[in-house]
């Protein structure tokens, strides 16, 4: 089992940063990925950054050259920093994180923090 607990979200104005923070419980000794996701009303969730166990990145191209996620794996923490934030960065971003268990690979959520950006 893998808990998530995020933190880091609030509310910052247009060109602002924050960085978010996802700490996983788990006696789980490697986490193949870790990562953010988001919502925003009325869309679906989608993809931010995730970082691989190895040092591989992923991003959406909304993203590219304003985020950085980035990982501690003896923590196993997941941080996302988020510069020249924009109003439409506004969402609920989800903590991701997925393992293998045995032949199974597996999802965790954490429960969600809010980010606005609005002057």
């Amino acid at each position: 089992q893998v808990q998530l607990v995020e933190s880091g979200g609030g509310l910052v104005q247009p060109g602002g940063s924050l960085r978010l923070s996802c700490a996983a419980s788990t006696s789980v000794s490697v986490i193949n990925t870790m990562g953010w996701y988001r919502q925003a009303p009325g869309k679906e969730r989608e993809l931010v950054a995730t970082g691989g166990v190895n040092g591989n990145t992923n991003y959406a191209d909304s993203v590219k050259g304003r985020f950085t996620v980035s990982r501690d794996n003896a923590k196993k923490t997941v941080y996302l920093q988020m510069d020249s934030l924009k109003p439409e960065d506004t969402a609920v971003y989800y903590c991701y994180a997925g393992l293998t268990r045995g032949l199974t690979w597996r999802d965790y959520w954490g429960q969600g923090t809010h980010v606005t950006v609005s002057s």
